[in-house]
Formats: C-alpha cells, structure tokens, sequence
C-alpha cells in the first residue's frame, strides 16, 4: 500500500483535523483502499483541497488505487478552476460536500465530508508512470502543472523522514495547505514515519491555532517565510511549548534577523531548528541545513538531503569544483516528470531523466554548505552593470526596514513600497550601493506588495509604472 499505510500500528492516529475527529492508521487503510477502488483506474481525479481529513483521504486514496490526482485549493479563484476544468477535463471530482461546481457531476460516494464524483468527460490516456499532478508554486493564471511518478513521492517522504529524524510518537502540525508541496511533504514524511499529522484551517492569527498547538501536543512545525513573519510579531518564541521538538522553515530564504530568533530559541531550549530548500519540480525538499549548524551558516539551504546531489554550473554548463558561485543543479529520484500545459502533455515520458537545472544562483561555501543568491532570470543589466533584483530587495529591505519588491528592463529598476516615505530614500540607496545613476531606478508606491498563499511574490501583478 502507497507508505506501507497498512504496515503501521492500526490504532496509532494517522490524522487529526479542526473538527476533533481522528482518523487511525488502520481506519485510513480501509479508507484508502475503498475510495481508490470506487473510481476507474488510470483517470484524472481533481482533488479539491482543504487541511482536513477528507481531502487527505482522497490524496492517499487515488495515489494507492492507480488513479492520476490533481491536488488544488478548494479556495482556487473560479475563472482558474475553470480554465483546468476545461485543459484538462477530469473524469472524477473529489470535494467538500456542499461545494458549488462549475460542471455537472454524478455523485457516487461520500466520505469523512468529502464527495467522490463522476463527471461527462472520457478517460483519456496519460503515461503510465504519470501518478500525481500539482501546480508550479508560480501559476497564478495557467494551468501549468508539474508530472510526478510515484517514486518521487515515496522517496521524497522517506528521505526527508531520514534526514529530519522522524519518529512514530511524532506531532505536525501542517497549517501550510497541503496541496502545496511543502505542506504535502510534511504529510507524506510524517505518514510514512507513522507518525502523527494534525490538520488545520486555522491562519496564524487565529487564537485556535495556538490553542491546537498545546491541545494536540506538537512536536513539530513547518512554515513558509511569513509564517515566522508573524510567529514573530506574535512574540511566538516568548511562549512555553513545551511538546515542541521541531521548528522547520521551506519555501523561500528568512531574514538573518528571524533566523537569529527562532534559531537562537530553539538553541536555547533545546529544540531544533531546520531551515530547507525545495522546489514543486523536486518534489519538495532537496537540501536540508543541520539543526547544529543553524546559527553557524546563518542563510544557507545546507547540503542535499539523502540519495539526492547538489552542484554548480557555469554558463558554459561545466560543473564547478570547491568554493564557487553558479547555477544550482540537482539530481535525485525525487526530480519529476517534466511540465503539462495541456491534456496531451499528459503523455509525454520522463523529460528530466533525475536531473534538475533550478534556475537559481547558488554559491558554496568551503565547507560544502549551499547559499541561494538569486534567479537567473531576476536579473538586469543597468548601464552595463548586471544587477541582482532578489539581491536588491534583500538589501533596501534590510536597510530601510520596509517591505519592497524589484522588477525592471534593462533600461530602468522598479522598486515597489507600501511606505511612500521611504520612495526616495530607497532610490538613493539603490543607486549608492549599485554606482548606476538614480534615473535608472523608479519608486512605485503600491497599498500591497501581491503574494501567493505561501508568501512568494507575485511579480506579473505588479503595476509597470
């Protein structure tokens, strides 16, 4: 059975959600394998997402019973949905009972508040390793997906299980949406340690998700960037958790400031702090940074997790030896498919053959330790001068204490603020730090910087001018 479900201790919790109920490993097995087996084999299932037990039942259902599931937000804005309802035509729907659908649909099963549907649509042929499909962290309006064998789901749970250290009497408190693939690893991870994965809908913001915290005993806590954004405004580390083991953060680099914080805390207390690397395209985690060296290489992504190779290129594509700065590269049997932007990509085989180009700029370090730097693709060149956007950010960020975001042609910079104050001063330190002169950058003053639900900015949104 897909993780060796029905191999864990029966009556062991598997899953815990906001509603109380709990779901044992032997209650899901059975779940499993009577959900998989209520829909044909080798069809695309569209798994409307929400934290709760149902929605993870579907997920583990369809995995196991060789249907091909396509995991979305139950939240996803409408004209999207629709625009993967009409690329790539599902012939079932899994979803929250009570859900308005764009389609009609012939309702078969119904289970822990979820509902197994058929739609009109055929089943066409997909490519027999083809088990799972997500979004790209960075859709916002096309149906880009990212194709999954099963090796590298199951793989990725067991080395990212091995590398975290895992155990049965486990505790995760998954609060990122498990359809992202962060959320989804720290599920898959921690089911297949036999541990324990508690649900929630709750934000951080919400005195229930504290409250679960205590109630439910966690051990372990995974967050993207802004999570620990407002941990810390929280004053999360001011708090007794005395159950915690595990602070993790994936998703995106945290400030040395909050690295400092969170890290520092967990030192002091005798708790471990992880900070990942992963991309939808790896099935999540790739690098982890040892708990031990968190406060000691502040920033880096560490070293690659087990059965997995970090290295560097140039532009040449020539793999660099020792200390050196590059594009980051990646092999492992976590490395997907390829893309699908339509229904006959479906089809198509293994494009990356294990071997992952992650477009990012990594340098590393004497000791072997990896440090992202930037994309390929966010940088420019001012007046001759190649200038890093991610980079820039970082910097105005740090020196002015302010939320900005950068983008550009090679002819001028933008810098987006919510602080109108802070517009010239951020011109004059751009242009100090980078000696391009000041007409080549722009301040554009904007009431929100735009960002997905993990937290990453959504540069298409921002204005040009």
């Amino acid at each position: 059975m897909f993780l060796d479900i029905d191999k864990r201790e029966r009556n062991i919790p598997a899953l815990i959600d906001d509603s109380g109920a709990v779901l044992t490993y032997g209650e899901l097995a059975k779940q499993t394998e009577r959900i998989g087996g209520l829909a044909e084999k080798r069809a695309l299932v569209f798994c409307l997402c929400k934290n709760c037990i149902g929605a993870a039942i579907g997920y583990f259902a369809f995995l196991n019973g060789g249907q091909v599931p396509l995991l979305l937000g139950n939240d996803l804005d409408e004209s999207l949905l629709n625009t993967f309802m009409d690329t790539y035509r599902p012939a079932y729907l899994w979803y929250p009972e009570g859900r308005r659908l764009p389609i009609a649909v012939r309702e078969i099963e119904s289970c822990y508040g979820y509902v197994l549907a058929r739609t009109e649509e055929e089943i066409y042929p997909m490519h027999s390793a083809l088990s799972m499909l997500l979004p790209t962290s960075g859709s916002t309006g096309e149906p880009k997906l990212v194709r999954h064998r099963l090796e590298n789901v199951t793989k990725n749970a067991r080395n990212v299980s091995v590398a975290f250290g895992i155990q049965a009497d486990d505790r995760a408190l998954l609060s990122l949406p498990m359809q992202y693939t962060m959320g989804l690893n720290v599920m898959t991870s921690h089911i297949y340690s036999g541990a324990t994965v508690v649900l929630t809908e709750y934000g951080l913001a919400s005195m229930d998700f504290y409250r679960i915290f205590k109630e439910r005993a966690i051990t372990s806590y995974t967050g993207v960037p802004y999570c620990y954004e407002i941990l810390s405004r929280l004053r999360f580390v001011r708090s007794e958790w005395p159950s915690l083991r595990t602070l993790s953060v994936g998703g995106g680099r945290l400030s040395d400031k909050l690295i400092d914080e969170f890290a520092g805390y967990c030192e002091r207390n005798g708790k471990a702090f992880i900070s990942s690397f992963g991309q939808t395209e790896c099935t999540a985690r790739m690098a982890m940074l040892p708990p031990e060296m968190a406060l000691k290489k502040v920033g880096s992504i560490g070293k690659a997790i087990p059965e997995g190779r970090l290295y560097l290129i140039d532009e040449a594509g020539n793999e660099l030896s020792g200390a050196a700065e590059g594009e980051m590269c990646y092999e492992g049997p976590n490395v997907t498919m390829g893309y699908a932007q339509c229904r006959e990509d479906l089809l198509k085989g293994d494009e990356w053959h294990g071997v992952r180009h992650t477009g990012d700029i990594a340098k590393r370090d004497e000791d072997g330790y990896y440090f992202i730097t930037g994309r390929i693709s966010r940088f420019l060149k001012l007046f001759g001068i190649r200038i890093s956007l991610d980079q820039m950010e970082k910097s105005i960020a740090a020196e002015l204490n302010t939320e900005c975001a950068c983008a550009g042609t090679d002819k001028k910079m933008r810098i987006y603020l919510t602080d109108a104050t802070k517009a010239d001063a951020a011109v004059a330190f751009a242009s100090a730090t980078t000696g391009v002169l000041r007409s080549a950058f722009g301040a554009v003053v904007v009431d929100e910087i735009p960002k997905n639900a993990t937290g990453k900015v959504l540069y298409a949104k921002l204005p040009a001018e």
